[in-house]
């Protein structure tokens, strides 16, 4: 698993492996150890990326999928 900008910060880490076998899950999982990421991953604007595609919704993860949440980006001309 892997966090990105604020979501780093905020854990206070930038990877790590976690045992989940769904999206629903890992975030179960992450509530039980910080309640306060698992609400930050859940955010308005974070997307998930499974294997470096977004994806939206409940997705079920193989043994060595790479989950990354993306905090919502800024920007612009």
């Amino acid at each position: 698993m892997l966090l990105f900008g604020r979501l780093a910060d905020q854990a206070g880490w930038r990877d790590r492996v976690v045992e989940a076998s769904s999206l629903t899950a890992l975030r179960d999982a992450l509530a039980a150890v910080d309640p306060s990421l698992a609400e930050a991953l859940s955010g308005p604007g974070v997307q998930v990326a499974v294997d470096k595609a977004i994806v939206r919704g409940e997705t079920f993860l193989a043994a060595s999928a790479e989950v990354a949440f993306l905090p919502p980006m800024s920007g612009g001309w």
